[in-house]
């Protein structure tokens, strides 16, 4: 008879033999459908796309998922240790499963009612995080084992770590221990402190319910239990014990670091990179850097919203954006009456709480800030607007602006004590590391502003090659992400007219020669009836030769010019510019820049007679690389073009990655003709509408203003040799800037002030004098070569095939034809 012991003993093997079997059996079900272990190294994880300057400072970041990968190498001893003591102590000891843990997560578990350190290895974390799904199944868990074995027989434990602390998520859209470091502190992973390291640790087991923003208390609890742990463990002493037991909490959320203001470059690289790679974009962890230099786009955003905001302000305080009747309260109904009215750049919207008549100040509360004042003389520019011609009685005094109740938008105005930048929140920082930040004196002193209605647009390009140096469509891309400018089709005006001169000057006319500024009707099929073209102004100047026409912007003279070109032959020239026809008018309204063109269209063309008449195509992206730093793609650069240009094409390689090796910029443009054109378009700023440019101090500067009928659009655009800008202003919805505002006035500012920073370190860049140019003495009022001893005689430059005639023994010239004759003086 078998023995109760023996009987159990059997029943005992044949229990652990069933379940061999039965594990066997899922081995071999499940095995073929495991995938490789090597895979492992290859898996790109998802992080996102990053945007920088052409001098690395970053620009944007797009993704849902924040992610710098780091090498175990980059991540402090403690670090590990603290991620160990949290999750896995004896991760250097197992072969994948840890039978210790899974009974010690049991036995706290019954104890506790939780568990604190987990039952899962880190190794079988990273076969879930790469592999697997969620789901709580069985034969997910047991795929979760199986696959923890193989990856530990093929890669090293360092490997693994590596593989886990770049994979885990830690909340607030950090996934990662390097992202993680970054939102909850700012800090890269090797300035944490041990208390910080502590709190990254514990996020892993529960990413929202021991964070530090959501819940502090918890996240504290676990943060010293880690701690504990270490002691433990005997990864740290007991004066480390103390100190990290005793930190307070210093997380605090911190949004990506950017270091330029370029929403619409970044924008436009967004949308090429989709266009290049779809989808995988946002989480192949592309960087890409662009042409754009960080200090010509900061300077373009300032210039352009500054000249905005100026114009603006010329115009009058159109009054409050809204109104509230819940003063007096308390904060938090302040901070309700906001809500609907968000920060915009640099201004806050602002509650006025109280006025204070005997202090001349407005006592004011700003969600962002807190409480803050504006003073009498931060007011005063506040005339109330009327119309755009006109505005009301400069104000007196605070209520003559300010009532209690109304939401207006303030400027803060920075204090001695606080020159660091402030965050989103409105505290001030040191810099993007810093853990502390710097105290906000209260109240907050602040300066009353609006947003502008007024629009524009700025775009600088390296006229060399077309790399786009700085680009601003608008003053706010938070506002509208409308980018005027390369979408906004609007009239050039008189900044078009340089290209109907450059036309003129190919065909032979000079500088020199004569066109009467005269009244003109024209009366044709395409053309309102009775057309009167008028100048500026509303004078006539009689006979002017071209070089004052242009940079006294004369529009008699530029249509009697179109006319004598012909309309066709000037169109075809266009094209052969390159410069878009489609949307210009085909009558001599033409000679006034009617039709439509882009900023950035406007831009391209100057780049080409800025650079001697080559071709230009602006880009934006210089180069590509994947996450691991391997290049994808390079802008290729120009090469100047006179001759054989097809010939040059073909036969230029393309390189290893798949892009051309160089960019043929073929001729477009005699260079005899743009050099003369450069020559007239420098006394629009020495004598011209463009004097103000003057302030710059420097002698290679060219341009033209442009402004449209009833002055709905306002343009300047000028260059140097190797730098071409162009700005506009107006409204989206076209209407009259006001009778006072022309390109001098609303655009010519915003390029200066944005070149005065492009050109800073910038030596004077002339185009150089080409063969065949030669200067003669002229009779100012006849185009005429000078009589010998002629006192009012000046220097003109020519071709020299159409350069005046030799005056006659008897001071009469020659009987040949001379571009310089008097034309189209009817």
């Amino acid at each position: 008879m078998i023995t109760a012991s023996r009987f159990f003993l059997w029943l005992a093997i044949l229990g652990v033999s069933c379940a061999m079997l039965i594990a066997a059996g899922f081995y071999l079900h499940l095995r073929p459908g495991l995938p490789p272990v090597h895979q492992l190294l290859d898996t790109r994880l998802q992080t996102p796309l990053r945007i920088y300057t052409s001098d690395d400072a970053l620009i944007a970041e797009f993704g849902e998922k924040r992610r710098t990968p780091v090498t175990i190498d980059q991540i402090p001893e403690r670090q590990l240790q603290a991620f160990l003591a949290a999750e896995d102590s004896r991760f250097y000891e197992h072969f994948g499963v840890d039978i210790i843990g899974l009974t010690r997560a049991a036995v706290e578990l019954a104890s506790t009612g939780e568990i604190q350190s987990g039952g899962s290895t880190i190794t079988m974390q990273v076969a879930k995080n790469y592999f697997l799904t969620r789901d709580r199944t069985f034969a997910r868990k047991f795929n979760e084992i199986l696959l923890a074995l193989q990856i530990e027989q093929e890669l090293t434990k360092q490997q693994i770590l590596q593989l886990y602390l770049n994979k885990i998520y830690l909340g607030n859209r950090a996934y990662g221990l390097a992202a993680a470091a970054q939102v909850y502190y700012g800090k890269s992973v090797e300035d944490l402190d041990l208390a910080q390291m502590a709190m990254l640790a514990g996020l892993p087991k529960a990413p929202s319910a021991f964070n530090p923003l959501a819940n502090p208390e918890r996240a504290l609890t676990r943060r010293n239990w880690i701690i504990g742990r270490m002691l433990d463990l005997g990864y740290i002493q007991p004066d480390d014990y103390e100190t990290a037991i005793n930190a307070p909490l210093t997380a605090h959320y911190n949004a990506p670091k950017t270091e330029v203001s370029g929403d619409y470059v970044a924008e436009m690289a967004r949308s090429e990179m989709v266009a290049r790679y779809g989808e995988a974009a946002y989480n192949d962890g592309f960087r890409v850097t662009l042409t754009v230099k960080s200090e010509n786009q900061t300077a373009a955003t300032s210039a352009l919203q500054a000249g905005l905001e100026a114009y603006d302000r010329r115009h009058g305080y159109r009054g409050p954006v809204d109104t509230s009747d819940v003063v007096p309260a308390d904060e938090d109904a302040y901070r309700e009456a906001l809500d609907n009215h968000p920060k915009v750049e640099e201004l806050y919207p602002v509650l006025v709480i109280s006025i204070d008549e005997d202090e001349q100040n407005a006592k004011v509360y700003s969600r962002h800030l807190g409480e803050g004042f504006i003073p009498f003389e931060a007011m005063t520019w506040a005339r109330p607007y009327r119309s755009v011609n006109s505005v009301g009685p400069e104000p007196s005094k605070v209520s003559d602006v300010l009532s209690v109740g109304d939401i207006v938008y303030a400027r803060r105005e920075p204090t001695a004590t606080e020159a660091a930048p402030l965050t989103e929140d409105g505290e001030s920082v040191t810099d993007s590391l810093a853990a502390e930040p710097v105290p906000v004196i209260k109240p907050v002193a602040m300066s009353l502003s609006q947003i502008p209605d007024v629009q524009g647009a700025l775009v600088s390009l390296d006229a060399r090659n077309g790399a786009i140096l700085a680009l601003s469509g608008g003053y706010s891309f938070s506002q509208t992400k409308y980018n005027r400018a390369t979408q906004a089709m609007r009239q050039p005006g008189s900044i078009f007219k340089p290209f109907i001169y450059l036309a003129a000057l190919e065909q032979g006319m000079t500088p020199a020669t004569i066109y009467n500024d005269a009244p003109i009707v024209q009366e044709t099929e395409s053309m309102e009836p009775g057309w009167r073209p008028k100048n500026a102004g509303g004078e006539f100047r009689g006979p002017t030769r071209l070089r004052e026409a242009l940079y006294r912007s004369r529009n008699l003279v530029s249509i009697r010019l179109l006319q004598d070109l012909g309309i066709g032959t000037t169109i075809d020239y266009l094209r052969q510019l390159d410069i878009p026809t489609d949307h210009l008018n085909r009558d001599l309204s033409l000679a006034l820049g009617s039709g439509s063109m882009t900023p950035m269209d406007m831009a391209r063309a100057f780049a080409v007679v800025a650079n001697g008449g080559y071709d230009v195509h602006p880009y934006l992206i210089q180069s590509i690389e994947d996450s691991e730093g391997r290049l994808l793609f390079e802008a290729p650069p120009a090469i100047l073009c006179d001759s054989d240009c097809d010939q040059l094409r073909e036969s230029t390689p393309t390189v290893e990655v798949g892009f051309p090796a160089i960019r043929v910029a073929e001729r477009l443009a005699n260079a005899r003709a743009v050099y003369i054109l450069h020559s007239m378009l420098k006394d629009v700023i020495k004598q011209g509408t463009g004097t103000a440019a003057q302030v710059l101090e420097r002698d290679d500067l060219a341009g033209k203003t442009g402004t449209t009928n009833e002055q709905k659009d306002a343009w300047f655009s000028g260059f140097n040799h190797e730098l071409a800008t162009t700005t506009w202003v107006g409204f989206d919805q076209p209407a009259t800037l006001g009778a006072r505002e022309f390109g001098s006035t609303a655009a010519l500012p915003v390029w200066i002030d944005y070149m005065r920073v492009a050109l800073e370190d910038m030596p004077a860049a002339n185009m150089e004098q080409p063969p065949g140019i030669v200067r003669v003495r002229i009779d100012p009022n006849t185009g005429e070569r000078a009589s010998p001893g002629q006192e009012n005689a000046v220097f003109e430059i020519f071709r020299e095939e159409n350069q005046p005639e030799e005056r006659a023994s008897n001071g009469l010239s020659g009987d040949s034809e001379d571009a310089n004759l008097p034309r189209n003086l009817f």
